[in-house]
């Protein structure tokens, strides 16, 4: 029996398997940046206070500390049920409903290449969602309880709504109503002229947001007029975890007309590549990426927003003919996901002070930019898709 026999045996990946979800299990058990849930305390702490205890939504505080709830109203009432919920059961739903997040992901963004390479499903699929569990950013959205994955899952599932058209822009609308930054993807639906759907988008954001308005009017009152602006109820912008343009020119302790003239470059960029982008892949790919280089605060765990970018390159380097460049792309693109699941950045948790400090404390952030510029949108760079077509098989 030869090498590649071997390998195709489902009892030698099975233990492939096996032994990758143990050695996993292992590193997330020992890693010394475990998160303990505290986001999704805080999430439950404030339904809590302000549900069962009848306290003020945004004067909540989180055992002490200055952490409190930082979303819109519409958030609080999505996440209410936690109110009623023990702790373990909280945590375990958080973890679930994360895991199908990442499945979801790894259906419409993985199966499809697999598909098209006439690869086996499942084997792949499993190392692949190991593979996430590992990457930083999804680690720390597991390990803190965060959205981040289910917001992405959202979004995801109005790129696979386009071609139809059924309902395209309700995720989004959504996601945007939870969390402001997916309202950027708005701005893609109308550079790739899906006018309809970034209307459904604007209006489903507006319409449940009214509705939590209705429900919530004090609290609703407070965000949209105090806390909202508050940056210093989701901590500080300088801080090491934030890795985007604001967070570098924090750390420079430079003027804040620096972000917003490096703000203004990035989105020249986004818009020239997803106007020329040949399919909503590549433009939603682009958005996610620019998603977190423009946000004021982009927590490490918010670069989950970039996975669509890497999938797409991912794609697009297995279809490459050249098999020299097929390889050296496929060996950039893993040393890409090993810098994004090092936790390289918090080497300068500290302090970040000269130049391999300003290097090194703003990796994360280097290679958003690098993926604004390579993430394919060309036709002749994008396997098997023209403009407007998905590859999103199910």
């Amino acid at each position: 029996m030869n090498v590649r026999s071997r390998l195709s045996s489902p009892r030698v990946q099975l233990v492939a398997v096996l032994a990758t979800v143990a050695a996993v299990a292992l590193f997330l058990i020992t890693v010394p940046t475990f998160r303990h849930f505290f986001d999704l305390g805080v999430y439950r702490g404030a339904v809590q206070y302000w549900l069962i205890d009848g306290g003020d939504l945004y004067d909540f505080r989180y055992q002490d500390t200055v952490y409190g709830f930082t979303y819109p109203p519409f958030a609080a009432m999505v996440l209410s049920p936690l109110a009623l919920t023990s702790w373990p059961i909280a945590v375990g739903a958080s973890i679930a409903i994360n895991a199908g997040a990442v499945a979801l992901v790894l259906r419409w963004h993985f199966v499809p290449t697999l598909r098209r390479l006439g690869w086996p499903i499942w084997t792949p699929c499993a190392l692949a969602f190991c593979a996430i569990v590992v990457f930083e950013p999804a680690r720390d959205s597991f390990s803190f309880g965060q959205l981040n994955l289910v917001l992405l899952a959202l979004v995801c599932a109005d790129l696979r709504a386009l071609p139809s058209r059924r309902w395209a822009g309700v995720g989004i609308g959504l996601a945007a109503a939870v969390k402001l930054t997916p309202a950027v993807f708005v701005g893609s639906l109308l550079l790739s002229r899906q006018h309809r759907a970034a209307a459904v988008a604007g209006g489903t954001a507006v319409g449940v947001t009214l509705l939590a308005a209705v429900v919530a009017p004090r609290a609703s009152r407070v965000f949209w007029t105090s806390a909202i602006w508050d940056t210093d109820r989701v901590g500080n912008l300088a801080y090491v975890s934030n890795q985007s343009l604001r967070g570098i020119v924090a750390r420079l302790d430079g003027p804040a007309s620096w972000w917003i003239a490096a703000v203004a470059v990035v989105l020249v960029v986004w818009w020239i590549r997803t106007w020329r982008a040949t399919d909503h892949l590549a433009g939603f790919a682009l958005t996610g990426v620019v998603a977190c280089l423009i946000s004021p605060v982009t927590w490490v765990h918010h670069l989950v927003w970039l996975l669509p970018a890497l999938f797409l390159m991912l794609d697009t380097s297995l279809a490459t003919v050249a098999p020299r460049r097929r390889r050296w792309q496929l060996v950039a693109l893993a040393a890409v996901y090993v810098a994004l699941s090092s936790s390289v950045v918090w080497l300068w948790w500290a302090g970040a002070h000269g130049w391999l400090a300003v290097v090194g404390s703003n990796t994360y952030v280097w290679i958003s930019f690098g993926l604004l510029l390579a993430v394919p949108v060309a036709a002749d760079t994008v396997p098997h898709r023209g403009r407007g077509q998905l590859r999103l098989d199910i």
